[in-house]
């Protein structure tokens, strides 16, 4: 379920990773190759959209490590689970 719901949120960044990139190019795709800001000499674009793209960024970090995370504690369960037997069966030893 960890897994599950990272990748969830993954895709989710992702997807507004990319309405972003369009944002950017929507916004930008009349400015040329000069200076951008004459005053500060910024080529980075609205403020607002800066911190969207960093919202963002944060976001996919989380779901991936949330989805990595998740697919490990569930192969350690599934592993965990593997090496118990029964009650009733005389218990054998694993080879590692």
């Amino acid at each position: 379920m960890r897994a599950l719901c990272g990748a969830i949120i993954t895709a989710g960044a992702l997807i507004g990773l990319g309405l972003t990139a369009l944002g950017y190019g929507i916004r930008f795709q009349s400015f040329g190759p000069g200076v951008v800001n004459q005053n500060t000499n910024q080529l980075y674009g609205s403020p607002s959209l800066l911190l969207i793209l960093v919202v963002l960024l944060i976001g996919l970090l989380i779901g991936v490590g949330t989805a990595f995370l998740g697919l490990a504690f569930h192969h350690e369960r599934r592993h965990r689970e593997r090496l118990q037997t029964r009650p009733d069966e005389p218990r054998q030893p694993t080879a590692v």
